[in-house]
């Protein structure tokens, strides 16, 4: 059963700031191979990044924290459980310590909420991650920033997740 790379790969193509995303958006629509999902306007703070592995990245100028959505179908979504969608999300990170978890509706189903911190390459991060299992599609976001700039910018991202939901795809 084929499971998503950890955040690794991301926080790499985060770091070098490289690639472009493949699927259009138009500010507020983001329309990906089978499915498609609406988000609010981004706070002035945050500056688009592109990168290939998300649909969508930001960097947050006030807490230096990055913020990514991505969704993708037919692969993980339909039993393989969100705790486990998690996990596999830190896999290539050491020290690992789940500061809250909590399963939340979200978008008209259940979502698992996690914080936690980690370390990669011994620099410490925490993060915010949301999981989210919809008609054979799995939706994470993620906020992540060092452990003093966390509180910066969390509420805005939370206010941002707030906004997410997913809209039809329009793909036959």
């Amino acid at each position: 059963m084929p499971l998503r790379p950890p955040l690794v790969p991301l926080l790499v193509a985060l770091i070098a700031l490289g690639g472009c995303s493949a699927a259009p958006f138009d500010g507020s629509v983001y329309r990906g191979e089978g499915y498609a999902f609406r988000v609010p306007a981004q706070p002035r703070s945050w500056e688009t990044l592109g990168i290939s592995d998300a649909d969508l990245a930001f960097r947050d100028r006030s807490s230096d924290a990055t913020i990514a959505v991505d969704g993708r179908c037919g692969k993980d979504g339909e039993d393989v459980p969100l705790r486990s969608l998690t996990q596999h999300l830190f896999m290539q990170f050491t020290d690992r310590h789940v500061i809250k978890e909590e399963t939340v509706p979200f978008d008209g189903r259940e979502a698992l909420h996690t914080e936690a911190m980690a370390r990669l390459d011994g620099v410490p991060m925490r993060f915010d991650i949301w999981v989210l299992k919809k008609d054979g599609c799995v939706y994470d976001l993620y906020y992540f920033a060092s452990p003093d700039r966390f509180q910066a910018g969390v509420g805005e991202f939370r206010r941002f997740v707030g906004g997410f939901g997913t809209v039809p795809s329009n793909d036959s």
